[in-house]
């Protein structure tokens, strides 16, 4: 029995802190991640360098990513038309186009509401009929301006990713306060509507519940692909209240607890939590930038 972790740190992580991690730092980082054993690392996002200035330096962290295991996958995030095409640009293994299940986060995080979000996605994705794309979801089961998300309205805008053509799809617990039913619920909604993409969760963690969930979705669902972060890292800076990240330290040690391999090695993985630190340290304010 095994699960795969795709480390959000380079992104989810370094997005919401106050602070802007030097390039160098950022490939230090991902160096450690493929030494511990991590296969799928999420390394930045294309968005505004205005808005998101931690992103700003996407295309070069992209462009010095190391390559010397071929197995590891390097993922980067897009919400628009623009990220997607800049994302393209570099080369980056595998591209995830995000949006939101409710109005009021789509548009604090990107300026439209789903439906406008989704339409300007599936332009965008139909100019590149030979790249293979990843969905997700932001604030699948809660939403910090209009609180719980019904399964029905994450079903509908699950359903347009699915119809772009995208072979997984993250559902995120953007604020970490879903507990460990609903996600369970509104998961198992979005499985059964639509038994052919494959599922992924990204579960921040305002109440220590996310690894039971973690163990619930993977034994009642079948879900085997989660996202984490080293050292519990991240936020949205686009939705109040938002928690940090799953760690995946933790993760690590609970699903090797619980008899579930993840090819990760966890002394290693320690090594890799401090290289953050450092990378934390060494940055720069963002008042600095």
């Amino acid at each position: 029995m095994s699960v795969t972790i795709t480390d959000v740190v380079l992104r989810d992580g370094l997005q919401d802190e106050d602070v802007v991690v030097s390039t160098d730092h950022k490939i230090a980082v991902a160096d450690a991640l493929v030494a511990a054993g991590v296969k799928h690392i999420e390394a930045a996002s294309f968005v505004s360098p205005t808005r998101v200035p931690q992103m700003a330096d996407a295309d070069d962290v992209i462009a010095r990513l190391p390559r010397t295991d071929p197995s590891v996958t390097y993922s980067a995030l897009a919400l628009n038309p623009r990220g997607v095409h800049r994302a393209i640009a570099t080369g980056i293994d595998e591209i995830q186009v995000v949006t939101s299940a409710s109005a009021g986060h789509s548009t604090a995080n990107t300026g439209r509401n789903p439906d406008e979000a989704l339409h300007g996605l599936a332009e965008a994705l139909q100019k590149y009929p030979d790249r293979s794309f990843l969905g997700g979801v932001s604030t699948a089961f809660v939403c910090p301006f209009e609180g719980i998300i019904a399964p029905a309205a994450l079903v509908r805008v699950a359903s347009a990713m699915a119809a772009m053509g995208v072979r997984r799809l993250g559902l995120a617990d953007t604020l970490g306060t879903a507990t460990t039913e609903q996600v369970l619920a509104s998961a198992g909604a979005v499985r059964d509507a639509l038994p052919d993409i494959e599922l992924s969760l990204h579960l921040h963690n305002a109440h220590g519940q996310a690894l039971g969930t973690v163990i619930a979705a993977h034994r009642q669902l079948g879900i085997t692909h989660f996202d984490s972060a080293i050292g519990g890292y991240g936020g949205c800076p686009f939705a109040p209240g938002a928690h940090g990240n799953l760690a995946t330290e933790e993760l690590v040690a609970h699903l090797h607890a619980h008899d579930i391999d993840t090819g990760i090695d966890q002394q290693a993985l320690g090594l890799a939590v401090d290289t953050v630190k450092h990378a934390l340290a060494q940055a720069r304010p963002l008042t600095a930038v």
